[in-house]
């Protein structure tokens, strides 16, 4: 039988029966029994795309209005004359071959990794070891950009990457259990409105099929999403 403990009985009569509108899935959140430390809160949003159908393969980036309290370790590839601009703008490192080879023999001590266009050749290399770990530079999630110091700026002030698994499913941080209801819930529907922008026009019936969000230590409430619609 598996092990449950006293915070989680605690916390199953607290946790709704019923999909909530958003700023009560916020409050049921907050209101959990939780442990001492400011936990990240998280939203799961279950998709209706076949991730078979690489058009349905969803990835991204978004700014949230209220960020995530927690900033992020960005690395730039780029040229010498750009590395003064990306250290300025927050990045931890910024080079050419210097930093592939660095990363090459085992240095991976950052969160992201933005690029220019005209490095990824340079850095096609390091597919293998940043790929499996989702630290490739994409320009679907916006880390590969001519304006490596603006890209950087806004990844160390915790842009927000998102992308589908293989079940249909995009995760993401929306912020921190210490934050108002009111930030977490407008972080909340701005993640959730960024995900419809980005229908796949191929994806059929049923587009955002369950949304949930939760703590990191926390159980989840499931989020009422009332402009699910199904195509033909």
């Amino acid at each position: 039988m598996p092990f449950v403990s006293k915070r989680n009985k605690a916390n199953l009569p607290l946790r709704p029966k019923q999909a909530l509108p958003p700023a009560e899935a916020v409050s049921a959140v907050k209101q959990f029994k939780a442990p001492k430390f400011d936990q990240t809160v998280d939203v799961c949003i279950h998709l209706g795309v076949d991730t078979k159908q690489a058009d349905q393969n969803l990835r991204g980036s978004v700014s949230l209005p209220n960020g995530i309290g927690k900033s992020k370790r960005v690395v730039a590839f780029c040229t010498s004359d750009i590395v003064p601009k990306a250290m300025a703008a927050g990045a931890i490192k910024a080079g050419g071959e210097e930093l592939v080879a660095e990363i090459e023999k085992g240095w991976m001590d950052f969160d992201v990794a933005v690029a220019s266009p005209d490095m990824m050749r340079v850095i096609s290399k390091l597919g293998r070891v940043l790929g499996p770990k989702g630290l490739m530079p994409s320009p679907k999630a916006g880390t590969v950009t001519p304006n490596v110091a603006e890209a950087v700026k806004e990844y160390s002030a915790s842009k927000v990457e998102y992308r589908t698994d293989t079940a249909g499913n995009v995760h993401a941080v929306i912020g921190k259990m210490s934050f108002p209801e009111a930030s977490l819930q407008q972080n909340l529907e701005a993640f959730i409105s960024t995900i419809e922008k980005v229908r796949p026009a191929t994806a059929k019936g049923v587009y955002i099929k369950k949304v949930t969000i939760s703590g990191s230590m926390t159980p989840g409430v499931q989020v009422k999403y009332v402009n699910a619609s199904a195509e033909a």
